[in-house]
C-alpha cells in the first residue's frame, strides 16, 4: 500500500502523479486537486477546469479576472 502525500491515508488503490520532475502519491482525486490545482487569484477557489490567465495570474473565470482588473478576459469566444 502507499501513503497519500496530502492526507496521510495508507491506501491500496493509491496513484502517482508526476509533473515537472516531481512525483506525488494520492489516495483520491480530491487530495490530488487539493495539492496540485492552481488557486484563483481573486476568490481563492481551486481551479479544476481551464481557468483564464493574465500577467502570470490564474483565475477560475472571467468574472474573477474582471474583479481583479482584467476586464478583457472572457470565459468563451
Amino acid at each position: 500500500m502507499a501513503v497519500c502525500d496530502t492526507c496521510g491515508n495508507d491506501y491500496d488503490k493509491a496513484f502517482t502523479v508526476s509533473r515537472d520532475g516531481r512525483s506525488w502519491t494520492f489516495d483520491s482525486f480530491e487530495c490530488a486537486a487539493h495539492e496540485l490545482a492552481p488557486i484563483c487569484g481573486h476568490c481563492s477557489c481551486r481551479i479544476l477546469g481551464h481557468g483564464v490567465e493574465a500577467d502570470g495570474q490564474v483565475f477560475c473565470c472571467a468574472h474573477c479576472a474582471d474583479r481583479a482588473g482584467y476586464a478583457s478576459l472572457v470565459d468563451r469566444a
